[in-house]
């Protein structure tokens, strides 16, 4: 298999009116085409699209830390930490070299971008994305299954409530799909590598060239 640094697969094409991207304003500085850079990757995209998986492979295959924002950001009975306490514990946790880092939250971006040297987007279809998300859903109520700070997901709180995690996929997905363009397209941002997947079986055929 060929090394990450030196191999992404990535199909250019248009959707949606949206360009396909695969962006850094100083190629010879990637860190995917150096094979003396470090990787301090963040891994984007609306919930449900595998973010986490994706990094813990990611993290698993170049042998470098796996850092989930939800778990520095849940705290007990689903409270959620103040942004100064998160922003610090995110710091604290990529502090080291390298690291893929997994999650969508704006109070961090501050403290991650400007450090990071890769973008991964995970930019699905919204009929993909409502079918993982119910999948996922389904099997931690039903299984009851510990999550952060050992909080679990409960029917009515999956289903019935205004903190759905259902509602708001399908009350942000558009909006994400909007915002990141923009941001990407930020000058304090033509630092990041940019890669952007739009389907599961284009991410997975990137995953099994990494090495």
């Amino acid at each position: 298999l060929l090394n990450l640094r030196w191999l992404i697969v990535v199909i250019f094409r248009s959707h949606e009116g949206i360009p396909a991207y695969i962006m850094s304003q100083h190629p010879a500085q990637s860190p995917i085409q150096n094979p003396k850079s470090p990787i301090r990757m963040v891994v984007v995209g609306t919930s449900g699209s595998g973010k986490t998986t994706l990094a813990a492979q990611v993290a698993a295959k170049l042998g470098i830390p796996h850092i989930e924002i939800d778990a520095l950001h849940w705290g007990p009975n689903w409270t959620e930490t103040p942004k100064d306490e998160l922003q610090a514990k995110v710091l604290a946790a990529t502090s080291g070299p390298e690291w893929v880092v997994d999650g969508n939250y704006s109070k961090t971006r501050p403290v991650l971008w400007p450090r990071a040297n890769t973008i991964v987007w995970l930019d699905y279809t919204l009929p993909v994305l409502l079918w993982r998300i119910l999948r996922r859903t389904f099997g931690r109520v039903f299984l009851r299954k510990r999550l952060w700070s050992g909080n679990r997901e409960t029917f009515r709180q999956a289903f019935f409530s205004r903190d759905s995690i259902i509602y708001w996929v399908l009350t942000t997905y558009k909006r994400r799909r909007q915002e990141y363009p923009e941001l990407f397209a930020q000058p304090e941002n033509a630092h990041l590598t940019l890669i952007r997947h739009r389907s599961p079986g284009e991410t997975r055929a990137w995953v099994n060239e990494l090495s």
